[in-house]
């Protein structure tokens, strides 16, 4: 670049055309072909040969994206603060000489008992939750399209917040000791449980796209290092980098857990609920801190009613034999149907049947994805019922599902400071395919050694068969109503499946992102979140089968299915592996800078009413004095 006669050689060979552009003709800019490979964008584009043989890098990252990170940590602690105590909550009576509020007495027989207080048994238990998970989410497919169509996704997401935290509330009243011991207890906790499951149902689909939408890597660039060696900037390795780090504060709020199961045991379930809501409330601080640096993408319009239009027409077009087969979307295209004699017009062109396509594939891979939620954390209340069949020495038998998280939190790390770079230095390709399908058979792995713990405690517990609902003093049982194992064995299935999350979760965050057109992401992330209602509507589906003698098969069955399924997935989907991770990088581009660029102009305006205003208000100081 040259101004007059100086010529820049590197200093803004990266800034974007528009920046370029913007500047004064009066300044006689001219652009001086440094680097021949740069697109409009001012990145610099590897060759063939670079692709071949320069190290991939993640990306950075600017810091508005963590700290939504953060706003991802508040919510997902407030949520998983509470639930980790809600069947027990549900399912347990006020434990006999306790405290009222819940907790069981600290000495004698009680000490091995739980906290409860309704006593609705396992079966409510199981339904009561698995209703609020699968609204949670099913309804992020309104909450998605809302955010895409009408409202974009930072107010979506605003609006959310504001219903969790009127939820909140109203669940820490349902759980004051007054309240529980008069029997009135279940109907305010109902409303706020389902209240919690709307909020999240807005806020859970918009927050990673939020996040992803900060992204400035979404085409691999050519970048050089401190030390003057070049890398590439894998979009890829960015997303999933960013994704680990959202992935692992979403499992340091979920440790929230440790702390509301404590409480529920030695205080009541009042206090169970309070924590979490105070951390709650550090949200809208996180928002307020962020809202002026975040860069806010605005609702585009839905392409949802194309996209079924397109879905339908192709049905017709192939059959139902045609699915999956190779040319099923192209009979649909306007250019082939023109080519057929047909004068017809569309609202959509070749490039969105092609979007159509892709976001197919992310949508049949998402049908795989319940049996694995199904094998990590098991059907219904299975696993609660084993943990409290198992002597807990005092410990809550709801606190080993702390694991989950704990797992995940020290796992994310060594993946991405160390195994992912690993990988990517010795050019090993660890596609999205192979991660989750390698996710798929840990979880069936951990779901496996769920039943054999389940099959010996059925052999040792006092009640046999019985175990889960065995209580001392029952007729013709002795001792402490529990299985002389020990609850610690249950972490054994919580840490292996909690592994498979990092390595099918985060990678279908990236997944759901990278695949959808630009005005739909919100609606593809809900469809991935969607999954999680499958497999909850299943656990509501079986929840009679959930309690004894039955358990070893609620573990055993979705096991065998979960290792069949994985094989499958990979047999259908391991060519995906070959294909580019950001599918609409240039349109995407286009968009920030546009948005950029309407916001800089709005800046302007401001400054400009305003110096206008302090002009006019100096002038008129100056005549008051004159007068």
């Amino acid at each position: 670049m040259s101004v007059g006669d100086v010529v820049l050689e590197d200093t803004l060979t990266s800034a974007p055309a528009p920046v370029v552009a913007g500047l004064e003709e009066g300044n006689h800019v001219t652009l001086t072909p440094v680097h021949d490979n740069m697109d409009s964008h001012g990145q610099i584009m590897p060759t063939e040969e670079e692709l071949a043989i320069l190290p991939r890098v993640a990306g950075t990252m600017p810091w508005s994206a963590y700290m939504l990170c953060a706003v991802e940590f508040a919510e997902r602690a407030s949520y998983y603060g509470c639930n980790q105590v809600f069947k027990n909550f549900i399912r347990a009576p006020l434990p006999l000489n306790g405290n009222g509020a819940g907790a069981p007495p600290r000495t004698g027989a009680g000490h091995q008992k739980s906290a409860g207080a309704l006593g609705k048994g396992t079966v409510i238990a199981s339904a009561m939750t698995d209703a609020f998970k699968f609204l949670a989410y099913a309804l992020p497919i309104l909450g998605g399209w809302l955010a895409d169509a009408h409202l974009g996704r930072f107010k979506t997401i605003v609006i959310g917040v504001i219903i969790c935290g009127v939820s909140h509330v109203i669940m820490i009243i349902s759980a004051v000791p007054s309240v529980i011991q008069a029997g009135k207890a279940i109907g305010p906790f109902a409303l706020s449980l389902y209240m919690l499951s709307i909020g999240a149902a807005l806020f859970k689909p918009n927050i990673a796209p939020t996040i992803l939408d900060q992204n400035p890597h979404l085409k691999p660039h050519v970048i050089t290092k401190s030390n003057g060696a070049k890398a590439i900037v894998d979009p890829e390795a960015t997303a999933e980098s960013i994704m680990l780090w959202f992935y692992l504060l979403v499992n340091v709020g979920g440790f929230m857990g440790v702390a509301t199961s404590y409480l529920a045991k030695y205080v009541g379930f009042w206090s169970s609920y309070l924590l979490p809501g105070i951390i709650y409330f550090l949200l809208p601080v996180f928002l307020v801190i962020v809202n002026k640096r975040v860069k806010k993408l605005p609702p585009g319009g839905s392409a949802l009613g194309d996209f079924i239009k397109v879905n339908i027409m192709a049905l017709k077009a192939a059959g139902i034999r045609g699915i999956g087969r190779k040319g099923y979307f192209d009979r649909v295209k306007p250019s082939v149907i023109a080519a057929s004699g047909d004068s017809r017009t569309f609202h959509w062109d070749d490039k969105f049947v092609d979007d159509v396509s892709r976001t197919m594939d992310a949508c049949a891979i998402f049908l795989f994805f319940p049996i694995q939620q199904i094998n990590d954390g098991a059907l219904g209340a299975a696993a609660n019922a084993q943990s409290a069949a198992l002597t807990s020495n005092g410990v809550p038998n709801d606190l080993l599902d702390n694991l989950n998280p704990l797992a995940i939190i020290v796992l994310i790390p060594i993946m991405n400071h160390g195994v992912y770079p690993l990988l990517r230095k010795l050019g090993i390709r660890f596609g999205q395919i192979k991660r989750m399908t390698f996710g798929f058979l840990i979880a069936s792995i951990g779901a496996s050694s769920y039943a054999v713990i389940q099959y010996y405690i059925y052999q040792t517990s006092p009640c046999g068969y019985k175990a889960s609902t065995c209580v001392k003093g029952t007729p013709g049982f002795d001792g402490e109503g529990v299985s002389h194992l020990s609850l610690w064995l249950y972490g054994i299935p919580t840490i292996v499946t909690a592994t498979s999350e990092v390595f099918v979760n985060v990678t279908a965050l990236g997944m759901a992102y990278s695949r959808a057109p630009p005005n739909m992401k919100g609606l593809v992330m809900a469809l991935n979140l969607f999954m999680t209602s499958i497999s909850t509507a299943i656990s509501l589906a079986t929840a009679n089968a959930i309690q004894d003698p039955y358990l070893v098969w609620a573990f055993a069955a979705p096991s065998i299915i979960g290792f069949v399924a994985a094989i499958v997935f990979y047999w259908l989907f391991r060519k995906l592996d070959e294909e580019d991770f950001f599918v609409h990088a240039d349109s995407q581009l286009d968009l920030t800078l546009k948005n950029e660029h309407v916001a800089k102009d709005e800046e302007k305006d401001i400054k400009y009413h305003s110096s206008l205003d302090e002009k006019n208000s100096d002038n008129k100081e100056i005549r008051e004095i004159k007068e």
